[in-house]
């Protein structure tokens, strides 16, 4: 996953201390046409290792499709290519291992990856690796294989969350609660219904992912720095070892595009927007003054200073931290508006912004889902509340309807009938037959019997309400569209 222990699993172990490195042991991949090395100030401004070294396993993954390629198509020696995919298996292992060291000249990823095999190989052998390629279509294409994967890292969190959220659903499907607007009491629901409300802002999100990933599903190596190169790469084979469905096909668009990793993190940004607007359900029902839900001592903290106290410090850093990806998404957008084609060196800042926001998003479904499995709902307390009278006034408007009554008219007999209630102080379900009737003569002792929530909820039959069997129905097809998400992720998971 995509969380704090899932980001662990895709970066390398943390390098051995760096050796200073002669340019004679470490050359840079551009060297040959500047008389020295640059400032020191200017390596440690432009280097990206920190941030891309995470990045190994998809650079590898696509060094040795590149590899093969090039030894099949007969752009070089088969024995030679065979030779680079054995250095890059042995650079895997070190990377895995951390016994990699990385160097002082090591600019990127990608930059160490090649010295290590020109250590391994030799420069003759080594340096055939980077035929036909440049780092700007390398970096797409690890880019891609790390946002294929983070989309269905992050849609398997989505669809955890949902299954969570589902099986609470069922257990509380009956369960009266007040549903409100405005963050007033408005009519009765059901917990179920309300929790389903979730599951569907998160089917949406899923879908989203799946939408993302099509057209990140695209292979962009070969493209070259910018116009290709006049070598007969066969970049169908790329893509098919790779699992890429097609192949860019403009290659100034190629190294250049960012717009999948713009979905993925707007993507991101929505299904935080979902958590935050839980969290700070989960936050609000804590309260005494709700009293909807206890969370269970091991996902709150306490004060340092009053011993009562119970925080709800997971949902709200939820909620914060929503803030985050909503600022990667922006800062994204921000650095791809003004570049002109095709490649600048401003798309190295992409990485960090989607690094952030996949590692954020993932984390917060994490923990979201782990809170409310563990979370217990005071459901005595929704039913006090949702059981408040005044939550029937539209049942009461309707049931004039039933009887011939315009809308706006019975809308306005009940909340004449409301003010008398208030004046009077009591609950609208005190009012008396006389005095119902005294305010409209469509009135009979039936609307004595329409202060039930149960009964109330059972009249609800349209599509989408809470009633029980539309409820039922809205059961079976969260879980059916859980089933279908599960199986979508298992069809296109990768692992580089």
């Amino acid at each position: 996953m995509p969380d704090a222990r899932g980001s662990k699993e895709q970066l390398a172990p943390e390098p051995r201390a760096a050796k200073a490195a002669s340019p004679e042991r470490a050359p840079r991949l551009w060297g040959g046409r500047f008389a020295g090395g640059p400032a020191r100030a200017v390596q440690e401004f432009t280097d990206s290792l920190p941030v891309d070294r995470r990045l190994y396993r998809q650079d590898i993954a696509g060094s040795v499709a590149h590899a093969r390629m090039l030894g099949v198509a007969g752009i070089i020696p088969v024995a030679d290519a065979q030779a680079l995919v054995r250095g890059l298996a042995q650079v895997r292992k070190e990377m895995d291992s951390g016994a990699f060291v990385f160097v002082e000249t090591d600019e990127d990823v990608h930059t160490a990856v090649e010295r290590r095999l020109h250590e391994l190989l030799g420069p003759e052998v080594g340096g055939r690796l980077h035929t036909g390629r440049s780092r700007n279509d390398q970096v797409a294409l690890d880019l891609r294989l790390y946002a294929k994967g983070a989309i269905t890292d992050i849609g398997g969190a989505v669809t955890r969350l949902q299954a969570a959220l589902l099986k609470l659903a069922h257990q509380h499907q009956a369960d009266v609660m007040p549903a409100y607007t405005h963050l007033q009491r408005a009519q009765p629901t059901t917990l179920g219904h309300h929790l389903l409300a979730y599951v569907a802002m998160l089917q949406r999100d899923f879908d989203r992912l799946q939408d993302a990933h099509d057209r990140t599903d695209i292979m962009p190596l070969g493209s070259g720095a910018a116009t290709g190169s006049s070598l007969p790469l066969r970049r169908d084979l790329v893509a098919q070892e790779l699992d890429f469905t097609s192949i860019s096909q403009n290659s100034l668009d190629a190294v250049s595009d960012r717009d999948f990793a713009v979905e993925l993190m707007a993507a991101c940004a929505l299904v935080m927007v979902h958590l935050s607007r839980l969290a700070e359900e989960v936050v609000l029902w804590s309260t005494s003054e709700f009293g909807f839900l206890e969370l269970s001592d091991d996902y709150a903290t306490g004060s340092s200073l009053m011993p009562q106290k119970k925080n709800p410090d997971v949902p709200e850093l939820v909620r914060g931290r929503a803030g985050r990806v909503f600022g990667h998404l922006t800062a994204m957008l921000t650095t791809l508006k003004g570049l002109p084609l095709a490649y600048n060196r401003d798309l190295q800042e992409d990485k960090e912004a989607l690094f952030g926001s996949v590692d954020t998003t993932g984390a917060c479904l994490d923990i979201t889902a782990r809170m409310l499995a563990r979370a217990t709902f005071r459901t005595d307390a929704m039913a006090a509340a949702g059981g408040d009278p005044a939550l029937l006034a539209t049942e009461v408007a309707e049931y004039l309807v039933r009887r011939g009554v315009p809308f706006r008219e019975a809308h306005d007999v009940v909340g004449r009938a409301v003010r008398r209630a208030q004046q009077r102080r009591v609950p609208l379900s005190e009012l008396t037959l006389e005095q119902w009737q005294s305010l409209h003569d469509a009135f009979d002792a039936e609307v004595l019997e329409l202060f039930d929530p149960a009964r109330a909820l059972a009249r609800r039959e349209a599509a989408g309400s809470p009633g029980p069997r539309p409820l039922r129905r809205a059961l079976a097809r969260a879980a059916v569209a859980i089933k279908r998400n599960q199986e979508w992720l298992k069809a296109n998971r990768t692992a580089p």
